[in-house]
């Protein structure tokens, strides 16, 4: 989607907002409309929750800026993701929400940066700031972790992405996902998830394995093989019992465990 469509549309969002509920209109003039681009927004919005006494708001807002100007595909990134919560979460009717008050979106971002400065060489710093965003979000991501785009965390809390992870693009994972380690081993360590994979709550795959693309791993299951493309999995451990209804699951989301083979 063309990023100016979808900035167009949060300032349209807002404006209505702001007429709507005059007691918010300082705050989204603020947050928003005062902004030239989207990306200032962000950086604005990330700097204000991340920013503590150790290191200010400024500071951190400086960093987020400089991280958005020499990478574009960051906000690419943000755009693809914002349409993601918009198009895959019932309860979500617009761009603007996220952006403003879902910290999944929030945490996402702001572990883009983190990366961007792991990419840098600059590690020490990139682990400062996933130690804020565990504190700010509940959300651990380390910032050695690659991860595509058209990504939703659905309500994020207890989300755990280890250093060797990879997450393809147009994933959706909810509350308590883990992506971990066994515990034993060292290097390359962590799941592989591919494009288009639902990963439902709770679930926690462990060890360096492979989700294949389009994928489902319900809610509460414990995976530790390797998962086939376009297979559901469930249970403590893991197991196929069948495929999901659609090639994309993470675009559907749903949870209920019907499989086009007819099991369940």
């Amino acid at each position: 989607m063309d990023k100016d469509i979808i900035w167009t549309a949060v300032r349209e969002e807002i404006e209505r907002e702001a007429a709507k509920e005059p007691i918010l209109a300082s705050f989204l003039y603020g947050t928003v409309l005062r902004h030239p681009t989207l990306e200032s927004v962000v950086s604005f919005l990330l700097s204000n929750l991340l920013g503590c006494t150790a290191m200010g708001s400024g500071t951190v807002r400086d960093l987020i800026d400089e991280a958005l100007t020499d990478d574009a595909s960051i906000g690419e990134a943000i755009r693809d993701d914002l349409a993601a919560v918009k198009d895959r979460d019932a309860a979500c009717t617009s761009f603007s929400e996220p952006l403003l008050y879902l910290k999944g979106f929030q945490a996402l971002e702001s572990y883009r940066v983190a990366h961007w400065l792991w990419g840098g060489d600059r590690k020490s710093l990139a682990l400062y700031l996933q130690s804020r965003i565990s504190a700010v979000f509940a959300v651990d991501i380390h910032p050695a972790a690659r991860i595509g785009r058209g990504i939703m965390l659905d309500h994020a809390t207890g989300i755990v992405v280890g250093e060797t992870s990879v997450i393809g693009n147009n994933v959706s994972m909810l509350h308590e996902v883990t992506l971990g380690g066994t515990g034993k081993e060292t290097g390359d360590r962590h799941p592989k998830v591919g494009d288009g994979v639902m990963i439902g709550a709770g679930a926690k795959m462990l060890g360096n394995i492979r989700i294949g693309e389009g994928a489902k791993v319900a809610a509460g299951s414990v995976v530790l093989e390797d998962v086939p493309p376009h297979c559901t999995v469930a249970g403590v451990p893991a197991k196929i019992i069948g495929r999901p209804r659609t090639d994309q699951p993470a675009l559907e989301m749903d949870q209920s465990l019907q499989c086009t083979d007819g099991e369940s």
